[in-house]
Formats: structure tokens, sequence, C-alpha cells
């Protein structure tokens, strides 16, 4: 199965969805019931500055149109419905129902928004150590370092550059998030060789985990954080 390695990190890739849809606070509750040590979401703002915890840039208003989130202030944005009439959550009730529970690792989806997400993690203060932005563009890694230095950064990335500790030299950033069709044992290496960590999204099978834990990768986020964190306590065989 696996090596004697610490086995990685379990991240939950927007909460349990089962039952509940994702980015959804039920769907992190349940992430954490499950035994995750980390949880992964997406964020964007509003037009008057709310950060909100969705995926997509827009949104289904209720009335049969989807309108930009950026485009929206939060009044609208805050009647809007999920599914099973869940509310899209501001960052702010996630912040407070997750707690001290687990790691939260902040995707950062559009330029311009690193003021607001700032000032968010900010009012929650006291869990900061808990806290970690990463972005597919390197530049609002890069800006929220500027914003708040001790915060833990990371770039995403899908293929696989050249030389990926210059990438994360370039930003700042101490966490490398790589997709999991592109991570081998080099990789692995050279980003332990700038002290970074190796975190990989998003892996779903048995087979990908044991891969991943042989390979020595910090973490792994998964849509299945239920069934990694069962497959992570069972015996060795």
């Amino acid at each position: 199965m696996y090596s004697n390695r610490p086995l990685p990190e379990a991240i939950s890739h927007r909460g349990l969805r089962a039952s509940h849809p994702e980015n959804s606070v039920p769907a992190f509750l349940d992430a954490l019931t499950a035994g995750a040590e980390g949880i992964e979401l997406d964020v964007h703002a509003s037009l008057d500055g709310v950060v909100y915890v969705h995926h997509d840039f827009d949104f289904d208003d209720g009335a049969g149109a989807r309108r930009m989130i950026a485009g929206s202030d939060s009044k609208e944005i805050d009647k809007a419905r999920l599914a099973n009439d869940v509310p899209i959550p501001r960052l702010d009730a996630v912040l407070e129902a997750i707690g001290t529970r687990a790691r939260v690792y902040v995707e950062i989806k559009a330029r311009g928004i690193e003021n607001d997400v700032m000032r968010c993690l900010r009012r929650h203060v006291a869990w900061a150590e808990n806290y970690a932005v990463h972005s597919f563009d390197h530049r609002i890694v890069k800006r929220m370092l500027e914003l708040i230095p001790s915060i833990r950064t990371g770039i995403l990335q899908v293929g696989y550059p050249v030389d990926s500790c210059a990438a994360m030299r370039a930003s700042g950033a101490s966490d490398l998030w790589q997709h999991a069709d592109f991570v081998d044992e080099r990789l692995v290496a050279d980003v332990k060789s700038c002290r970074g960590r190796l975190i990989v999204w998003t892996a779903n099978t048995d087979a990908q985990w044991d891969r991943l834990a042989n390979l020595g990768v910090d973490a792994i986020c998964t849509d299945k954080v239920d069934d990694y964190v069962s497959w992570r306590g069972a015996p060795v065989g």
C-alpha cells in the first residue's frame, strides 16, 4: 500500500456533496465530521466588497437569470439560494462555522478582490494560523503576501513547468497546488528542495492516493474526503 512516510493531509475539495451543494456551510461541516483536516473553497467579492464562497463567477438569482457576483451587491446575493434552499455563504460565515477544526484554503478566483479578502481574514485574526490562500493567477498570491506578510500562500498549476520552484519564488508561495495528472518523483523532490509543500488536486481514487502517498506529497485535495480518510486509516496489506 504505502510507505512509512506520514500520510498526506486530507483536504476536502469544496466540501462533501452527497447531501448538500458544494461550497456551502452544510457541505463543509459534513467534511469535518468525515475527518477532513483542511477545507478548500473558492471566493469572489460582491460589488460592495463582501466576500462570498462560490465557484462560478455568476449565480442563479432565483428569477431565471444568471448574475455576476462582481456586479451584484450583497443584498441581492444573500437572497439567492443553492440546492435545498441553502444560501451562498459569506466567507465570514464559513470561517465562523469551521473555527479551529481545520485549515481553510481559500482559492481567490478574480483579481481586484485582494483587499476584500484581506479585510475578511483579519476579522477572524484569532484563527489566522489556520488560513492559507492560493490562486491560478500568481499575481494575486504575490499581492496577498504584500497585504498579509504572515499568511501561507500557494500557486495553482495544471501543466508541468520546467522550474516549479522558480514560479514559487517569483510569487512568494510556500505551497504548490499541482493537478494529479502532473505529479511525479522529480516534482516532489523539486518542491521539497525549495522547502515548499506539494498539495495535489483533485485525486479521487485509491490508486491515486496510493501512488501519491508513496511519492511523499504533503496533502491531497479530494472530492471524496470521507473515502480518503477511511483509506488512510486502513491496515497496510
